[in-house]
This record gives structure tokens, sequence and C-alpha cells, in this order.
């Protein structure tokens, strides 16, 4: 039988010899190219040249050709290198997420206080910011404009709502007036009866556990997570992500949060955001103004963090991450998975996917025994928080309504702290 290579350079094997595996009397004799000496028999010059310039040609039905037989090689392990870089990106997540898992501070009960509103429909987090100036040494705490006050209060509170209709994001201002339900007065050992005031001064009285007990029995929403990061952890956030890019309509100066920012666009800092998203004497509708700003820097915040360049560079997210968890609260039954889920409904209403709204209030700065306060309007914030229980579309839009007898004032408050 003729070579294949020997067929297709014009040669055939000698009659009454065997080829390689071939049988003497498959082919005719040529004896013009090839010489037989003995036992062996070689390509004469012209012979070897055409073999070579074969060798180059792409591959043929006989076979893939030396240079292209290394290419199926090339391709094995170029699958064998993605293979072990998906397998070591697959066990540094993991143990990344174990690593996290271990850091995340369980330190809130919900079910401490009973009598809780049976659960909803959709999804209810508490996100709160605490004025706790843990991890801070004096010297940053006056840098910060973080001092004056004693005790443990809230400076911003969101209700973060996900459900069939998408996400909304209704801020709770810390000077709403509010009942305080009955409890254990851990000072004096004596039950206390249900007593109004405000929102924030709950938290001062039983922290986290109270304040969430606090907004279930007057929203009548069931808090099923609870979130809450200090000044420390803030600031780290911020600086960890490089500064938030916020665009202001005016100057804002403020001695009490030391904000000190110009009208137009601005890449804040930690120590900038905080002071922006505390001040409040530079807003006409006081802690309502600044709740707002709260809620627009939050979303901010989110989507810039969740940029591809972010969120795949593990030299600032993991800084970011680490920051976070460092000084972030939540109850025990929050994972990370929980937090994730929290971070992509904050990031989607940044992305005009959800609402942001203010709870529907009816008067601001009204005097009471316990100083000026914000009223909710009681019809229509009954009516947000029903349509979030049995998660209905929200059509509340949250404008501020008007007193009775006229239009909404603002007197100084007592609390006038930052």
């Amino acid at each position: 039988m003729t070579d294949p290579l020997d067929r297709r350079a014009g040669r055939t094997t000698p009659t009454g010899e065997e080829g390689w595996g071939g049988d003497a009397r498959s082919r005719p004799v040529d004896r013009g190219p090839v010489r037989v000496t003995g036992e062996l028999w070689r390509p004469d010059p012209e012979g070897a040249a055409a073999r070579e310039r074969f060798a180059e040609r792409p591959s043929s039905h006989y076979g893939p050709r030396r240079a292209h037989a290394r290419q199926p090689k090339k391709r094995r392990r170029l699958r064998r290198t993605v293979f072990v870089l998906l397998a070591i990106v697959a066990v540094a997540a993991g143990g990344t997420y174990g690593w996290a898992e271990t850091r995340l501070n369980r330190d809130v009960d919900l079910g401490t206080y009973a009598d809780r509103p049976p659960p909803g429909e959709g999804t209810n987090y508490l996100l709160v910011g605490s004025d706790s100036r843990d991890g801070l040494s004096p010297d940053a705490v006056k840098d910060l404009h973080a001092g004056g006050g004693g005790g443990r209060r809230t400076d911003s509170m969101m209700l973060l709502h996900t459900g069939a209709h998408g996400t909304s994001m209704v801020s709770l201002p810390r000077d709403s007036w509010i009942t305080v339900p009955g409890r254990l007065d851990t000072t004096t050992g004596k039950t206390k009866r249900p007593e109004g005031d405000k929102l924030n001064a709950s938290f001062a009285y039983g922290g986290p556990e109270l304040l969430v007990h606090t907004v279930e029995k007057n929203t009548g929403l069931r808090i099923d997570h609870y979130a809450e990061i200090g000044f420390a952890g803030f600031v780290n956030i911020v600086d960890a992500i490089g500064g938030v890019r916020m665009c202001l309509d005016r100057d804002i100066k403020d001695e009490k949060s030391g904000a000190d920012l110009r009208k137009g666009c601005h890449t804040l800092t930690g120590k900038q955001a905080l002071a922006f998203v505390r001040q409040r004497h530079q807003e006409k509708e006081g802690d309502l103004g600044r709740s707002k700003n709260q809620q627009k820097f939050l979303s901010t915040l989110a989507h810039q963090a969740a940029r591809p360049d972010t969120l795949f560079d593990p030299l600032e997210i993991g800084p970011a991450v680490q920051a976070g968890l460092d000084t972030l609260i939540v109850d025990k039954d929050t994972n990370l998975r929980d937090l994730s889920r929290m971070f992509q409904a904050v990031q989607s209403v940044a992305g005009g996917h959800g609402k942001q709204i203010n709870v529907p209030v009816s008067g601001i700065g009204v005097p009471t025994s316990k100083g000026n306060v914000l009223k909710w309007d009681a019809k229509r914030s009954a009516r947000l928080f029903d349509d979030l229980r049995h998660d209905r579309p929200v059509t509340e839009t949250g404008k501020t309504s008007r007193h009775r007898g006229g239009a909404v004032s603002r007197a100084p408050s007592r609390d006038d702290r930052p």
C-alpha cells in the first residue's frame, strides 16, 4: 500500500515489496522516484522537498500536520488554566464569605418585646445611622464635630421595603412625635407606661430593641432585619471607596456639624460626607430636610459602590467591606445574604427602580413638653404603611401637608444639637 505522503508527492511502492502496512499486489510499480537498496528505500531530494511543502499545509482528512497538532494541546492547557483560576476565585470567595460572616456583630434581638405585628408581605429593613463614637479617638471626635450631648441617639432612620412592586425607601425623621411603648426603665427598675416622645428618644431609652418595637407599634409593620452603623464606620466606608460624588444646589455652612461646602459638584470625603448628612440648620424644613439629604446621599453611595470599577476591584471594595463590618451592628437573624439584598435594594432606588419617600408630615416645629417636634399626617401615613404591609404599589408622595391654622412652620428646637 502506498504511503499517503508519497501518493501526494507522486510516488508509489515497488512491486513485490510492502510499504507501511500495505500489500505488494495493491499498486503498480513506479520505480522512477525511488531507489531500492537492500531492505530500505529512501526518497530522492525532490521527494523530500515535496514532503516538506506538504507538511506546512493545513490539516487534511489524513490527520493534522505537525504544526497544527500542537493546537489541541494549547487549548487543553488554556482550559486547565481557566479551571484552576476559577477554582482559586471560588475558594477565595468562599473564604472571604466565611471571614465576613464571623465579623458580623449580631447584638440585636428583634424578639425582645412581645406583641409584635404579624409578618406582612415583602421584607422590611430598618436602617439606622447612630451617633456612636465607638472607634473614634478624642482627636477624631473633635475633628469630625462629633461631640455634644450624652447618651446614644440616632441621626437617621430609614424604613426600606422590598417586594413584588419594587423598593420603597421611607425616611423616618428623628424628631417625629410618636408613642413610645410601655417598657422597663433600667435606671429605676420600674415599668413605664406608654408616652409621647421623639422617635430617637426610644433609641436612647432602650437601644435598638426598643427603637424597633416603637417603629413596629407606630407603623404596624413588622421589621424583619435591622442594620446600624456609627460615625466611624460611615466615615471609613466613604473614604474606602474614594469619596462620594455629590452635586449641591447651594452653599452649605454649618458650624455645629462642621459642614462647609460650596455650590456645585464635589467628591466628598468621609469627614465632609458626615457633616453633610448631619447638618440641618441650613434646611428650611429642619430635620425633614436633613432626612431628604440622607436619602439622597445613601442612594448615591450605594450606586457608586456598585459600579464595576469599584465592585470588582479588591483594592477598593475590600477595605470598604472591612470598614463597614468593623462598626456594623445587625440583628441576630441577619446574614451576609440579607445584607447583600438590602444593599441591592438601596442601589435599585439610586438607579431609579424604586421610590424615595418621606413619611407624610402635617406639622414641623410643633411645640410639645419634649421640645419642638415633627408630626406625621395620621391618615396619609396610615395609608402608606398599610400599602407597604400588604405589598401594594405605593402612591404616597410624602409631600408635607399644612396645619389646620395655616402654613407649616418651624420654631427653634430645644434639642438643637446636630
